[in-house]
C-alpha cells in the first residue's frame, strides 16, 4: 500500500517539479525581455536630455569664458569695481540657471566644469587686484586679457573638450 501510494505520489511531484520550473524560467524571462524593454525606452528618452544638458554645458562655458564675457557685458563708462561685480554677477546667473545640468553629466565632467568656472572668477578677482577700483572697465578687460595669455591653459578649454569626449563615447 505505501509502495503503491509512493508510486503514485513520486512521478506526481516529478510532474509537479518540472512544471513549477517551466513556468518559474518562463516568468524570469518574460521579466527579464520586459526590463530590457524599459531601459531602451528610457534610452530613447533620456539620451536626447543628456545630449542638450552637454550642449548647455558647453554654451554655458563658452559663454563664461573671459574674452567672450567681456565683449558680452562690456560697459566702458563703468568703473574696473562696477565691472568686475557685473562679471561675477553674470557668471553667478549663468552658473545658477544651469546648476541642474549637473544629473546628467558624469561627476569628472561636472567637477572641471565647476573647476573651469572657478578658475575664470579667480582670474577676474585676481585682476581686479591688479587693478585701481576706480579705473574704467577697459583697463581691467585688459589686465584680464593679459591674465589669461599668462595661464598655462585656457580655463574652459579643458571643460570643453571632456565633455565633447564623453557625447563622441556616448554615440
Amino acid at each position: 500500500m505505501t509502495i503503491d501510494l509512493l508510486k503514485i505520489i513520486i512521478p506526481s511531484l516529478l510532474v509537479f517539479l518540472a512544471g513549477y520550473l517551466a513556468v518559474e524560467r518562463l516568468l524570469r524571462e518574460e521579466s527579464n525581455r520586459r526590463r530590457a524593454e524599459l531601459n531602451a525606452n528610457s534610452r530613447k528618452i533620456t539620451t536626447p536630455i543628456r545630449l542638450q544638458a552637454y550642449e548647455r554645458i558647453v554654451l554655458f562655458l563658452e559663454r563664461i569664458s573671459p574674452e567672450s564675457i567681456l565683449v558680452r557685458v562690456n560697459q566702458p563708462n563703468i568703473s574696473s569695481q562696477k565691472f568686475q561685480s557685473i562679471l561675477l554677477s553674470t557668471i553667478r546667473s549663468e552658473w545658477e540657471h544651469n546648476l541642474s545640468q549637473q544629473i546628467y553629466l558624469s561627476a569628472k565632467a561636472w567637477g572641471l566644469v565647476k573647476n573651469a568656472k572657478d578658475n575664470v572668477v579667480k582670474l577676474i578677482n585676481s585682476s581686479a587686484d591688479k587693478v585701481d577700483t576706480k579705473a574704467p572697465a577697459m583697463v581691467l578687460s585688459k589686465e584680464i586679457l593679459d591674465g589669461l595669455v599668462d595661464l598655462e591653459s585656457h580655463p574652459t578649454s579643458r571643460a570643453i573638450k571632456h565633455l565633447k569626449k564623453e557625447v563622441n563615447e556616448m554615440f
